[in-house]
């Protein structure tokens, strides 16, 4: 008789805990919130705030505060580097880049934009409608278009620590964000390209990028410069101990490069390796005297390997270095030593030419 009244309550017990597990599993692999209010993009980036204010108390990128400024700050009440907690975006390349972009026929990447934060609703909402040049009401939110550079910006309140932005030329990318925002929260959600990779991004990682790259996209720059083929990439960073290699008190950024066949990861890391002895071998060349010991020990620990697919890069970021690029991003340490180069040296003396007479 006591074990037909205790089962029940032990069968309860272990499906709740069941239930949190698998809660907690879901959750871990899901990307944060504002990344799920995201619309289908090219690439995504997250940054977490609120970890420089915990380890720093400064931001990264401090703002100039100009009277401009300070006006937009008495006008809505916020403040980027006091108010800002976190911040996803989506890049839309243009369709007309290789490979096409949901960036539409715009020519240049568009952008959309989930803030989560501190907000002062009437001030920001008094200050869109005095900057907007229209206003849409959609499912109960206002949408604001505000003209900036020749572009539509459209902007919308979606709660008390939510606002969403974009400036994708289609007014049908915001009102989506504004109709995921209005829907339970869900671990399965998001776009399509940050359900397939965002497992491979560090737990608890402040930080990450994930996006797809085409080598013949040449607006990307030197991002592209190591790729043979259009692969697809994740990048972040975390002061998890678990990830190896492990050094207290830095950052550990983890870079993979999804390829599409091990021939094209191994040449990844192949070029990757090649430069990263290229500059072992100009440093010890050289010397170093003059070389920032944090910076230094920051090249000294990228590492290459391939892993059938994927190509990947390692390194350890010393907190050292991001407090001075906190402190002073203008004037971030290098590790250029000191070379007869670089010195500044008077001038030499000029011959003095004869009079003509």
């Amino acid at each position: 008789m006591r074990i037909r009244r205790t089962f029940p309550i032990v069968l309860a017990v272990v499906s709740i805990a069941g239930a949190v597990v698998l809660a907690v599993q879901l959750r871990k692999h899901a990307p944060p919130e504002p990344a799920r209010l995201l619309p289908g993009a090219d690439a995504f980036l997250y940054v977490d705030y609120s970890w420089v204010r915990r380890t720093n108390g400064k931001p990264f990128n401090p703002v100039n505060h100009d009277p401009e400024y300070e006006q937009f700050i008495q006008d809505t009440g916020f403040d980027y580097e006091r108010d800002l907690d976190s911040v996803a975006f989506a890049i839309h390349y243009p369709e007309t880049w290789p490979g096409g972009g949901t960036g539409g026929k715009a020519p240049e990447p568009r952008f959309s934009e989930v803030f989560i934060g501190r907000f002062d609703s009437d001030k920001c909402v008094a200050y869109f409608k005095r900057m907007a040049k229209s206003i849409e009401s959609y499912n109960s939110v206002n949408i604001f278009t505000i003209p900036i550079y020749g572009r539509a910006f459209r902007i919308a309140i979606l709660g008390v620590d939510a606002v969403a932005a974009s400036n994708h030329d289609d007014p049908a990318v915001i009102r989506g964000i504004v109709d995921r925002a209005r829907r339970l929260a869900s671990p399965f959600g998001g776009p399509a390209l940050l359900r397939r990779y965002y497992k491979r991004v560090q737990l608890a990682s402040p930080v990450w990028l994930v996006a797809h790259l085409d080598p013949a996209s040449r607006e990307l720059g030197g991002a592209t410069n190591f790729l043979p083929h259009p692969a697809d990439v994740v990048i972040s960073a975390s002061f998890n101990p678990l990830h190896l290699p492990f050094r207290a008190g830095a950052l550990h950024v983890r870079a993979e490069a999804w390829a599409g066949s091990e021939e094209d990861a191994r040449v990844i890391a192949d070029k990757a390796n090649v430069f990263l002895a290229l500059f072992h071998s100009a440093e010890a060349s050289v010397g170093s005297p003059g070389t920032d010991a944090d910076v230094k020990a920051l090249f000294d620990s990228l590492q290459v390997k391939q892993e059938d697919t994927r190509a990947v890069l390692l390194a350890t970021i010393p907190t050292e270095v991001l407090r001075k690029i906190a402190e002073s991003p203008d004037q971030i340490p290098t590790l250029a030593p000191e070379t007869p180069a670089t010195k500044q040296e008077p001038p030499a003396e000029q011959p003095v030419k004869p009079k003509r007479r």
